[in-house]
């Protein structure tokens, strides 16, 4: 990944370096730091330290990516990122075959003898896993059971008798290097019932120390939800309660996730909008992020869950001025340009 992509996933830490496959962070000053977040970090810090790889378990929009970045950041290490892919093979992982090398040697140095030397070499090309593990990187393996099973079955010796098996092409008949004693690794998974994700083996995951995230807690959602937007701190607890109430509807009691009150949030900043039952811009932005958390609709084509977000704003920010927002929404959610 280059600098800029980089810099757009790193909300937890800041890239100092980027260096080949590898980039340097630091610790952002920007990054939320509540009893929660700097618990489950210590904790995984813990595992690490022993050498043990750390696999952040849960739902999308719960934090395992930045926790990951940020944990990384206090280790102090370079960082290999690599997210998982259904189309990897182990090669995509380690490394392969680039080309080959060919050369010729002609002596003639004896006018009536002419001595020729062909020989061919492969080039062998390091990928992420065998930077890593060689110059005792941390590994950041995002939504790895998105990769196959057969794929990430060269972490199993690397988790376990911190060996690397390579084609032995890569060095002259080795079979296999020793991991660096500074490798760590840190593993991030969605639940098995995700599309596009694939069972874990279970010995893989009997090699990592498992912290299962769920949603973190209100104050800390408050936090980010600020830190995000710059908003006032009663307009960030207005749109952080309404999204964890709208979490016990719909189809998926795991979303909305924090990126709702984010979203909610910038958009209000950015027009100068606060979280309250009398501004239009608050209505028209819960009502189209919130809304499309299940794919139900009404008989007239409208999202079952869009009564169930213009409740929760009424109940959170009370009940003035709906008259005026009645036709608005309406006009609104059947066209009309907001």
């Amino acid at each position: 990944m280059n600098g800029d992509e980089a810099k757009d996933v790193l909300v937890a830490s800041e890239v100092v370096e980027p260096q080949g496959h590898s980039i340097v962070l630091e610790p952002s000053d920007e990054f939320v730091l509540t009893p929660q977040i700097k618990a489950l970090a210590d904790r995984a810090l813990s595992y690490l330290d022993v050498g043990y790889a750390v696999h952040f378990a849960g739902p999308a929009g719960t934090g395992k990516t930045t926790l990951a970045l940020h944990v990384a950041a206090q280790i102090g290490r370079p960082v290999v990122l690599i997210h998982g892919d259904d189309e990897f093979g182990s090669s995509n992982l380690i490394g392969k075959n680039s080309g080959f090398r060919t050369s010729k040697l002609i002596d003639n140095y004896i006018h009536s003898v002419v001595k020729t030397e062909e020989s061919l070499s492969t080039l062998w090309e390091d990928h992420q896993l065998t930077t890593a593990c060689l110059d005792g990187h941390t590994l950041i393996y995002d939504e790895f059971n998105r990769s196959r099973p057969e794929a990430n079955n060269v972490l199993l010796s690397i988790l376990e008798k911190r060996i690397l098996n390579l084609p032995s092409l890569r060095r002259s008949g080795e079979g296999y290097v020793h991991v660096h004693e500074n490798f760590r690794a840190i593993l991030t998974s969605n639940p098995e019932e995700y599309a596009g994700v694939h069972k874990t083996q279970d010995a893989l995951v009997d090699r990592m120390i498992t912290i299962d995230l769920g949603h973190f807690d209100r104050e800390t959602e408050i936090q980010i939800t600020k830190a995000k937007s710059g908003i006032p701190t009663e307009d960030a607890e207005r749109i952080v309660d309404i999204v964890r109430e709208l979490r016990g509807v719909g189809v998926n009691n795991h979303r909305p996730t924090i990126r709702a009150c984010i979203a909610i949030a910038k958009i209000l900043s950015r027009r100068n909008g606060r979280a309250q039952i009398g501004d239009p811009t608050f209505w028209w932005v819960c009502c189209d992020v919130l809304k499309t958390d299940t794919a139900k609709v009404t008989h007239d084509g409208q999202s079952l869950m869009l009564g169930k977000v213009e409740e929760a704003i009424r109940r959170i920010c009370g009940n003035h001025g709906n008259g005026n927002h009645a036709k608005r929404r309406k006009n609104h959610h059947r066209g009309a340009t907001a």
